[in-house]
């Protein structure tokens, strides 16, 4: 792609929603603002998601188990839900960057 064609794109995604995922398993959720050429990343309005810790899901593993809905022996399946915060306007680190997804 040429640098026109690039720069156009670019333009083209400013304020659409941004899914941006990053290397220490976080994912950020906001307007796309701008980049640079480190590939830096700017959102506002942005929420930040956390993957549940190992202890939120032991303790809705051991829940489901005290309401009989586990089977012994077997794999259990629970649904934990991520935790999340508003940030607002955010700066996310190119480097830090393993996946952007368009909403």
């Amino acid at each position: 792609m040429e640098e026109n064609q690039a720069v156009q794109y670019l333009e083209s995604l400013l304020g659409r929603t941004m899914r941006i995922h990053t290397t220490d398993t976080r994912m950020f959720i906001g307007l796309f603002k701008c980049t640079d050429a480190d590939r830096n990343i700017i959102l506002a309005n942005s929420f930040e998601y956390r993957m549940p810790t190992t202890a939120s899901v032991q303790a809705a593993v051991k829940e489901k188990d005290a309401w009989g809905e586990g089977s012994e022996g077997k794999a259990t399946t629970v649904k934990v839900n991520m935790t999340h915060r508003l940030i607002g306007l955010i700066v996310i680190p190119g480097r830090h960057i393993t996946k952007i997804e368009l909403e």
